[in-house]
Formats: structure tokens, sequence, C-alpha cells
């Protein structure tokens, strides 16, 4: 069961489960947390798990005015410093990553480490492996199909409803996010980057991104998709909870984590 916390720009629908330190799942677009069920159960024996429902998304009502990743990334905001409490690990999926990423940049004091799932940050014509699949992704399409049956079910706007929501987070998709890899050098949270062999996200974007964040690790799946979370859910879930439960990355032959060469004068180089 979830209830409703009363954000400033939303009122956000969440649920949580478990008990230890907290830890935030940030769903994917069109999604509902239902999406998560094959990792609440993994995360949940060991940490603190919240799930809120972004604006528009499951049981949370849309707002006036278009999508935006930023409006999302603020309502996560205002959901950690009054809901949680205190700072959480996030964990993205596609969507949700753009949200963690923009919350790791913006307030690094709410954060503890990330993971993002096959998550992006440009816009879909510059990281999409086929970015003309947007182009049929109309309110009444058979790709949508599912989504729309998930919303519907939910929503407080009633069903009707969805053809606005459909066409907003297309457009959004169209146009966002717009992040250089320079607002990536500035996460400061240990950074696991998640990604199917066979993402709707080419894998040179990915690797982009995971080159941008200092420190980062990169996770290919193979034999797995955008739904990777779905797909291989106990491989996930372990590359998460060892994440979050590792401390320093130490490796027999470091490149690039590698310690930066001295100085004839025993500084840094």
């Amino acid at each position: 069961m979830g209830e409703y916390a009363e954000l400033p720009g939303v009122r956000t629908w969440y649920e949580a489960a478990g008990s230890g330190g907290p830890l935030v799942l940030l769903h994917g677009g069109f999604c509902t947390n239902d999406t998560w069920g094959a990792q609440r159960a993994d995360l949940a024996s060991a940490y603190r798990v919240f799930l809120p429902e972004r604006r528009a998304h499951g049981h949370t009502p849309d707002v006036a005015g278009p999508l935006s990743y930023q409006d999302m990334a603020d309502d996560t905001e205002a959901f950690l410093e009054t809901v949680v409490g205190q700072p959480a690990h996030l964990v993205g999926w596609s969507d949700g990553g753009v949200v963690a990423l923009l919350v790791a940049i913006a307030r690094p004091d709410l954060v503890g480490k990330v993971v993002v799932i096959g998550a992006n940050f440009r816009p879909s014509p510059e990281c999409f492996a086929e970015p003309e699949m947007l182009d049929t992704m109309t309110p009444g399409s058979a790709d949508l199909a599912f989504f729309r049956q998930m919303y519907e079910a939910v929503t407080p706007d009633g069903a009707d409803h969805w053809p606005a929501v459909a066409e907003k987070v297309v457009d959004m998709w169209r146009t966002q996010p717009t992040l250089t890899t320079g607002d990536l050098a500035r996460v400061e949270a240990p950074t696991l980057i998640v990604v199917g062999d066979d993402d709707m996200m080419t894998l040179e974007h990915t690797t982009a991104l995971y080159r941008a964040i200092p420190g980062s690790q990169l996770a290919v799946v193979p034999g797995a998709s955008h739904l990777v979370p779905l797909e291989k859910p106990e491989l996930v879930n372990r590359l998460i909870l060892d994440h979050l439960a590792e401390g320093e990355v130490e490796t027999m032959l470091p490149i690039r984590r590698a310690p930066a060469p001295e100085a004839p004068d025993g500084t840094a180089g």
C-alpha cells in the first residue's frame, strides 16, 4: 500500500518497504512502481526502499504544462527532503536514471550512491539506436498499448487523459535531457552505469556517459535489452547491492583509475 506526500510541485504517490539505510527507486518513462517488481524484495531485504511515482505517472496526477526532467528532479529533491529526511542512494531506470543524474549534480548533499540503468544524458535523436521509433509512439499505437493499460488502471486523472500524457512524454524525449559532459563531471556520488548489450541507447552514448562521470563503473549485461531489470533480475539486483555495499574501488591493473603520477616536487601531477 502507498500514500501521498504533499510536495510543492505535485501531490506525489509513493510506497515504502524494508528497513535499513534509505534507497529510492526511480521508475522509467510511462511506467509505475509495478515495473520494479523483480527488484523490490531483494533491495528491501537490505534497505528501506522508497518508490515515488513521478508527475503524470501511476497514481501521481499530471500538472499543467509540458513535462520536463528538471521539474521531476525538483520533485525528487523535495521528496528526499520531506519524506526520506536524509541522504539516500538513488537507483534510476531509463527516465528515472536521468532524474537521478540531475539530482546528483544539483544536490550532492542528498545523494549517497547512484545506479542508472539504460539512462541517457542527451535527447533521443542523439542517443537512441533507432530515433525513428518515436514517430510510431502515438497515443493509440500498439507500441504504447502496454503502458496505456498501466496508466489507465491507476491514474487519478482518468483514462481519457492518456493522450495528453503520451504526447507530453514523447515530446520530452525528443528535446531532453540536454546535459553536457561538463555537467556530468560534477557528479560526486559513486555511480554504477548498467545497460543491456541491445539497449535503446547506443553503446557509444552509454560509454560517453561512463567516461564523463568521474570514477564511475560500467556494466554491460549480455543478452539483454532496455528491459534488463526484468530480463536478468538476479544479476541486476546483485550488481546494485554490490555497488551500494562496496568501498573504494581497487583493481589489480588500474588504467582509468590509476593514481595521478607525482611531479618532481612530490605533488600529484
